[in-house]
């Protein structure tokens, strides 16, 4: 069953009932101010880092689930009956009608109860380090309404983590101001103001609260505050406890008039300086700030801020666009899937409703491939973000797995050892230098870890990832998997020297004989990548090393990754094969065959296809591919934490989503193209649509896993928006399967479609020139694209050469 619909012409999702399965959320802002919104008004909102500069409250796992948000509250003051125009927080007063539109980094809720109409518009301006909330309210009445509206927010007392956890401190340190009607939330952080929040309202205020058992009243919760209830704010104000803001404004509004109040929740810096800020100082900044304030009041502001946003996206989801016989794939590609990307190149895995913020920050592996779907956009930010993962590296070539947004220092009690990292940013810059030419990135001087007068130009940071793999290969050639690969919960290095003692681990590659198939085929993949570079750079020398290097991992693969029917998945801290046929459980296992297939490894001798049917044979479900198989059925410590889930869930047999992307360009490049798609539908979003009531997560967005053919709940989704599969997909359907892919030397035009499809075009931006492009199928056509005429000229293979910056070049390739 369906609980929306997409409306296309709007790019907005629009949710028609409010009780989703699970709460269907969005994101506010584009750069450095972020919340998140549910579609009863649920989440939270922070400035670059989830953790660290957490701007309000939000108790995740909580009952009902979606508790804490943006909340507005409508009484009718001649009555006494109050709602929330979001549904949540007051569920058991009904609406008479309901709509929640999500789109692209805003949403807007609306709702009406007894002839009175009420809508809320969420967003973050561009370049503002604030969100508003604009609030319609009409009154369809045939006479007048006598109304009170009632703003909420719970303040976070700024690091998540300590607020979650610390109250002997909390409750004593909780402190705002309110001057001229703005709430200015200052609570001390490690005793140094130098940052506040502040709550403003565009209308003159009949109260206020900021003590929030003023305002809900004890032993009540945010169904029925007490302030709301008896009409009245008390004007309370925090002296530690929990900080809150709300406003009440008294609104009377003739029949069909419609007024509009602003809201502004926004965060502030006070100048820094090498001591303790004097006092006083809040006071100047609240006089800085308060320009900013009074201008985003203005109803005029607003509207404009919003046409803004809207042109923004305009102009980054014009840079690619498609036009093919299905519409599911349309508008994931041209809306849904691009969104997706930006907001999980923002976020990487740090903030969703299954990410608390708090104990994960930036991922090496995860934000390197964000860039893959993301590059094509906004090719500045990716290389921003390119030297901001390069300088956590290490000097060995190592990385740290995490590292925080707003230090941009490693995550020490994440470390390194997680031995695929460090290929990632070769990945990483390989897309980026395909995508923009711009070679000059790697010269550009990075530091190692961060440290001063470490710095080497970007390159020898890519040659120093290759390097840690070379010099961390096992006694079969592979490479040592460390504390883990991409499959952070196969830990081979754990180990027990006694049956029945508790486990050890190894955590670093040094430590430890395990060794990965996976990070093996790519190792191939990089290699061949970085050669592709030094070409560039006319480092012959170099690149013939890397091919070499790479030729040589190859055959490793061959002799001891090749199983006769698939490639294993690993060898074990004991030397013992997994992935194999020789194992009871855990005998085929997806992520080596989509890597080492990407790497070319088995494309001439035909082992490609023989695993790609063993996939199609064993793995593949109707809600897509699974992880491997068989589930493993009880806990085994040699494997580490995949075996700790029950079967069909997450690592052990789950569909984890991000990997089955691999297996599609796997297809592509073996010419597979009805299997190709076949499994991009059985993913994509759209598509699900109609079985929301079984897939429960956003049906606009990938969800990081969906439960597996072993598990009770098959084809049910967790861990929706912030995942890998969300740049992965974008580049398997884009660049492989509608085949318009960057080269180094220019735009490849290589489609691998499915049988039925008579073609289809693409508008695409490439390196300042735009590209018109029709594909066509011959009548009866099979094989690839054997012609390609460019401005009607034809060209040799299907490279198109870069173009002239402000050109339209027009293509067409035929599929002959």
């Amino acid at each position: 069953m369906r609980y929306g619909h997409f409306d296309d012409d709007q790019r907005e999702y629009v949710i028609g009932q409010p009780d989703t399965p699970l709460p269907w959320i969005n994101y506010l802002g584009t750069d450095a101010y972020f919340g998140i919104v549910s579609n009863t008004g649920g989440g939270y909102s922070f400035y670059r880092d989830a953790r660290l500069r957490r701007l309000t409250r939000y108790r995740y796992n909580n009952a009902p689930l979606d508790v804490g948000g943006r909340y507005v509250y409508v009484r009718d003051d001649a009555t006494g009956d109050y709602w929330s125009p979001s549904w949540q927080p007051t569920p058991e007063r009904e609406l008479d009608d309901y709509e929640c539109r999500h789109g692209l980094s805003y949403t807007r809720i609306a709702s009406a109860r007894g002839g009175i109409r009420a809508e809320t518009l969420y967003f973050a301006p561009l370049g503002e380090t604030l969100e508003v909330w604009r609030v319609r309210v009409t009154n369809d009445r045939d006479s007048a309404a006598e109304l009170s509206l009632f703003s909420s927010i719970e303040f976070c007392l700024w690091d998540a983590q300590d607020d979650a956890t610390n109250y002997q401190r909390n409750f004593s340190t909780g402190q705002v101001e309110v001057v001229d009607g703005v709430i200015y939330h200052k609570t001390e952080y490690r005793e140094r103001r130098d940052h506040f929040a502040y709550f403003a309202c565009s209308e003159p205020l009949a109260g206020f609260d900021t003590q929030r058992e003023a305002f809900l009243g004890a032993y009540r919760g945010w169904d029925r505050p007490a302030a709301v209830e008896r009409g009245a704010a008390s004007d309370s104000i925090a002296h530690g406890w929990q900080p809150i803001g709300s406003h009440h404004v008294r609104l009377t509004l003739a029949p069909g008039e419609t007024r509009e109040v602003n809201f502004l929740l926004g965060y502030a810096e006070n100048p820094r300086d090498d001591k303790f800020d004097p006092p006083g100082s809040q006071t100047l900044n609240k006089t800085r700030v308060r320009p900013v304030i009074e201008r985003w009041l203005r109803p005029e502001t607003v509207e404009k801020g919003y046409a803004d946003l809207r042109a923004y996206w305009d102009a980054l989801l014009g840079g690619l666009r498609v036009r093919t016989p299905d519409q599911d794939t349309d508008r994931m590609v041209n809306v849904w899937n691009a969104y997706q990307c930006l907001v999980t190149f923002n976020m990487s895995r740090s903030a969703s409703g299954y990410e608390s913020g708090i104990g994960r920050g930036m991922g090496f592996r995860d934000s390197n491939q964000d860039l893959l779907g993301f590059v094509h956009m906004v090719p500045e930010r990716a290389r921003e973000r390119i030297l901001d993962i390069a300088a956590t590296q290490k000097p060995t070539g190592g990385a740290y797995h995490q590292y925080q947004p707003l230090t941009k220092r490693g995550n020490n009690d994440i470390g390194e050892g997680f031995n695929d990292d460090p290929l990632w940013l070769i990945l990483g810059v390989a897309a980026y230098l395909k995508e923009t030419g711009d070679l000059a990135l790697l010269d550009v001087p990075v530091p190692f870890d961060n440290e001063p007068g470490s710095e080497v130009p970007l390159y020898e940071h890519l040659r120093r990832s290759l390097r840690y793999t070379l010099e961390r290969l096992g006694p079969h050639g592979l490479p040592l998997i460390g504390r883990a690969d991409w499959n952070d919960c196969l830990n081979l290095n754990c180990f027990s020297d006694t049956p029945g003692e508790p486990f050890q681990t190894t955590e670093n590659a040094s430590g430890g004989v395990a060794e990965s198939v996976f990070i093996a085929g790519q190792f191939v993949l990089a290699a061949k990548e970085l050669a592709g570079i030094a070409r560039l750079l006319e480092r012959d020398g170099e690149e013939v090393f890397y091919r070499a290097a790479a030729e040589k991992m190859a055959g490793s693969i061959a002799e001891h990754g090749w199983d006769g029917a698939w490639f294993r998945r690993a060898y074990d801290f004991y030397g013992n094969v997994i992935g194999s046929g020789e194992n009871d459980e855990g005998q085929i296992f997806i992520e080596p065959q989509g890597m080492c297939i990407l790497g070319g490894v088995g494309i001439e001798d035909g082992l490609a296809q023989r695993a790609l049917d063993s996939v199609a044979e064993r793995l593949a479900t109707p809600h897509g591919i699974v992880l491997q198989q068989p589930a493993y059925s009880s806990y085994r410590i040699e494997l580490g934490e995949i075996s700790s889930y029950p079967p069909g869930y997450k690592e052990n047999a789950g569909i984890f989503c991000h990997t089955n992307p691999w297996i599609m360009i796997a297809e592509a490049i073996v010419g597979n193209g009805d299997r190709a798609f076949d499994y991009y539908r059985r993913l994509n979003p759209s598509a699900r649509e109609e079985i929301s009531e079984v897939h429960r997560c956003e049906p606009y967005v990938y969800a990081q896993m969906i439960a597996g053919k072993d598990a009770p709940t098959h084809g049910e989704a967790k861990n929706s928006w912030l995942s890998g599969t969300a740049a992965w997909n974008f580049v398997a359907i884009t660049q492989w399967i509608l085949g318009v892919r960057p080269d180094f030397d220019g735009l490849r035009i290589d489609p691998v479609l499915p049988a039925d499809w008579p073609g289809f075009e693409v508008t695409r931006s490439f390196r300042g020139a735009t590209y018109e492009i029709t594909v066509r199928r011959a009548e009866g056509a099979t094989s690839r694209v054997t012609e390609v005429l460019v401005d009607g000229v034809p060209v040799p293979g299907n490279l198109v050469p870069a173009a002239a910056p402000g050109t339209t070049v027009r293509v067409e390739a035929v599929i002959g």
